[in-house]
């Protein structure tokens, strides 16, 4: 009599094991053969309600696969289908299925600036993470920033909450840039797990630098090099001095509300020591509440002769904002990502983290490691 032909599990052996569930990312996929050779392989994916051939190839053998990228994807589901020959050239099937944990805690990065937009040349990538990042390695392993035309780009990191991108200099004109997040499935801290897979661009328009000279009272703005226009302004008071430093515009709005009370400028009686509803053509240079806006309430005397703001960085308006004014000539030819350096000022140099503040580091100092 023939003996019992042996069973598909003991001549295809496959890990996970078949109907596991919650199978962590540490774990491998591997389809092996005790004896004989493998003769095909094929493993889908299903992650959020889409299927994905996992790509993978038999050893030269012909004894065991193993796919291309070993990590398992988070919340999926696996279906693996092999056909081989045991040892006397019998052909065996086998059909097995896992699932793969779904973690509790996500985290994602919110990513300055936007997809598809045209910055200054100043602009640094940032982003700023949901949750604190405890693996930094990891999760800066899985960011890739690239230019073209290609320029070195490298990462900082401040804390455990943010990781900035830029290259040594400036941006060049025309460069355009790409930002791929492959975060999904990385492990940032011990069960927190990232959740974007996504590409995003912009381009790098013109170049405008501009230098604010706090003890001149004046602003010279600079396009590819050249003066444009040198511009009277009015900065921070004696005692609310404005910041030294170069810093970068990160927000434009056309009318904004101001309240003193939001940033530490308090009265006795806990309200703001300003709060001025409509303030106009405002550029957000930190993340600490330092502007460049338009002043429509100050005497047209106070600018390019004295400074009396809070630490911003005033430009002659009028209430609702006009085209034909100072402030409105600048907002209208500025963009996010634009440098304004800040000079003459009877105050400490910005921090490198507040705002996109990453050009008052050294590359030396930008390349040597996180800071805290």
């Amino acid at each position: 009599m023939l003996g019992k032909p042996p069973a598909p599990e003991d001549v295809i052996r496959v890990t996970p094991q078949d109907g596991a569930k919650g199978v962590r990312p540490g774990e491998s996929l591997r389809v092996r053969v005790p004896d004989g050779r493998l003769e095909s392989v094929k493993v889908v994916r299903s992650q959020d309600a889409e299927e994905t051939e996992v790509k993978g190839r038999i050893a030269a053998d012909g004894m065991s696969w193993r796919p291309d990228d070993d990590r398992l994807g988070l919340a999926a589901r696996y279906v693996v289908d092999v056909v081989a020959l045991d040892g006397d050239g019998d052909r065996s099937a086998r059909h097995t299925t896992f699932s793969t944990l779904v973690p509790d805690k996500r985290f994602i990065g919110y990513v300055t600036p936007e997809d598809r937009s045209t910055v200054g040349t100043g602009m640094i990538v940032s982003l700023e993470f949901s949750r604190e990042i405890a693996d930094r390695k990891a999760v800066e392993r899985a960011v890739r920033v690239t230019a073209q035309p290609p320029v070195e780009v490298r990462p900082h990191w401040f804390g455990n909450g943010r990781l900035d991108f830029r290259p040594e200099e400036y941006w060049k004109p025309g460069t355009r840039v790409t930002v791929a997040l492959g975060l999904r499935d990385v492990e940032g801290a011990p069960g927190v797990y990232g959740l974007q897979q996504k590409s995003f661009s912009f381009t790098v328009g013109r170049s405008q630098t501009s230098l604010v000279d706090a003890a001149e009272h004046t602003m010279q703005v600079r396009r590819d090099g050249e003066l444009l226009a040198t511009v009277p302004i009015t900065a921070g008071a004696p005692e609310n001095t404005t910041y030294n430093g170069r810093m970068v515009v990160s927000e434009m709005l056309e009318l904004t509300r101001m309240n003193g009370a939001t940033v530490g400028f308090r009265k006795a009686d806990g309200k703001g020591e300003y709060d001025i509803p409509d303030v106009p053509h405002a550029m957000r240079l930190t993340s600490s509440g330092t502007f460049l806006h338009g002043n429509y309430w100050a005497d047209d005397e106070v600018f390019g002769h004295a400074n009396v703001s809070h630490g911003c960085v005033g430009l002659r308006d009028v209430r609702g904002g006009a085209s034909d004014t100072p402030a409105g000539w600048f907002f209208d030819r500025s963009l996010i990502g634009d440098v304004v350096e800040v000079v003459h000022s009877k105050d400490k140099r910005v921090a490198p983290d507040n705002g996109l503040g990453g050009w008052n580091m050294t590359w030396k100092e930008w390349t040597a490691g996180p800071v805290g």
